[in-house]
């Protein structure tokens, strides 16, 4: 595992060897001259800098890297105690003794850090888990502040899991899972009066579902509902009337798919569909009312971001239930019919499963993410280059499935999971207008 950007600053390598001791945040603090919540941020620092995602191994990556070493345990020892591991800084040549005790320990370490893996790959494997997010408040993402992101009125009903999607200057949170039940719920937000709004909720409730408006209509196709069906029903939300429609069903079942408006019709990439993760593409017409088959993606993917930007949509990186993925594909709907439609572009520094985007201008802002990584930043893509630059973040951590949307030249990220449900409303000032007043002569 490779540093960041940073290597570790002095506070930092001195927690992070009190830690690999076994001390606790209240002894590293006590020890250091800190405060506790102190303590918690140096050790998210380390966390993402070592590219980690718990104690045990930012321990094994320190040993790795000769950041602490382990002391020669004692010869003999008294009577009922039993050995214990030490570590030290390393400030002195190790012996051949110690490179062999050394060995040992690290094996052990990576073994303790299999059997974890192995745990939590076993309780994955349970399809709830992948698509209903429990309390785990041992991971919650940490705040950050910042100059470009403002805190606005939270989410009525925190969840994640949700479909966020912005019709005419509101910004509406659909369905989701709030408390490890999926919900209908549907709250609007207007971002000039910083205020929330309740609506009647979805017919169906539902989670890892998107939304995407033609007009004043929301589509929000299939979706995971609370029995844990995969559905292939289509429900459409008019704005002005504040009633809901039943639409023409999917071809197939999906949720976890990526949805995006493009010359007036919705696509759907990807997904789940109850058995597998998979490659096609629908597009739906609401002036014909049919779905339409368009092929396939270049690879099967859930959970995928999706941004448009003249009318190039862009599916950006995703998860396929056992990884994330850091790759970037161009979908150009004018191909349509001729030669592939799809174009790689450059992909993301991070793996990203459950990122949510949006288009800021000719930008594409992609944030959060995280089932195996520890994300400390956001990435900013750029189309005409085909270049990435990272953005600062809110929250770092695990920050998935979230909702993300534009409002002029500002964006909204919403809700999402990070050891627990989400209200976190955030503003992002992504573009400065700055006006020149013009000299009269």
């Amino acid at each position: 595992m490779a540093l960041l950007d940073e290597e570790l600053s002095e506070r930092e390598l001195e927690i992070l060897r009190l830690v690999a001791k076994g001390a606790t945040n209240r002894q590293v603090a006590r020890d250091l001259f800190i405060s506790v919540n102190t303590v918690k941020v140096h050790l998210r620092n380390i966390f993402a800098k070592l590219g980690v995602e718990s104690r045990t191994e930012a321990t094994v990556v320190a040993v790795r890297r000769g950041l602490v070493r382990v002391e020669t345990p004692a010869p003999e020892l008294p009577p009922g105690e039993s050995a214990e591991i030490r570590w030290m800084p390393l400030v002195q040549r190790v012996t051949a003794s110690e490179r062999i005790y050394l060995a040992v320990a690290v094996a052990l370490v990576f073994a303790l850090v299999a059997l974890s893996a192995i745990g939590r790959t076993s309780r994955s494997s349970a399809l709830a888990t992948a698509f209903v997010d429990q309390s785990a408040p041992a991971t919650m993402a940490s705040q950050r502040t910042s100059s470009r992101w403002v805190a606005r009125a939270s989410l009525p009903t925190p969840r994640g899991r949700l479909a966020v999607v912005v019709v005419g200057g509101r910004i509406f949170a659909i369905g989701g899972v709030a408390g490890g039940q999926v919900t209908g719920a549907v709250e609007e937000y207007l971002p000039r009066e910083d205020r929330w709004v309740a609506h009647a909720p979805k017919p169906t409730a539902v989670a890892n579902a998107s939304a995407a408006s033609v007009g004043n209509m929301i589509y929000v196709p299939g979706g995971y509902d609370a029995t844990g069906r995969v559905l292939d029903a289509l429900e459409v939300y008019d704005v002005a009337t504040e009633t809901w429609i039943q639409g023409l069903s999917l071809p197939e079942p999906r949720c976890a798919y990526a949805l995006a408006t493009i010359r007036e019709r919705v696509y759907l990439f990807g997904g789940w569909d109850g058995r597998r993760y998979v490659d096609t593409v629908f597009r739906y017409d609401p002036v014909t009312a049919r779905w339409d088959e368009l092929g396939s993606m270049p690879v099967a993917l859930g959970f995928q971001a999706v941004a448009v930007v003249d009318d190039r949509a862009y599916l950006i990186g995703g998860y396929d239930g056992s990884r994330e993925f850091a790759s970037c594909y161009e979908y150009d709907a004018s191909r349509e019919g001729g030669g592939s439609p799809w174009t790689e572009c450059a992909p993301m520094s991070a793996t990203r499963g459950g990122a949510a985007a949006t288009a800021v201008g000719a930008s594409i802002y992609v944030l959060g993410g995280g089932w195996t990584s520890f994300l400390a930043y956001n990435e900013r893509y750029e189309p005409r280059s085909d270049t990435w630059a990272r953005f600062e973040t809110p929250l770092t951590g695990q920050w998935r499935n979230l909702g993300v949307v534009p409002f002029e030249t500002r964006l909204y990220a919403i809700g999402g999971w990070s050891g627990e449900d989400l209200g976190f409303n955030g503003e992002y000032q992504a573009i400065f207008r700055v006006v020149v007043p013009r000299t009269v002569r």
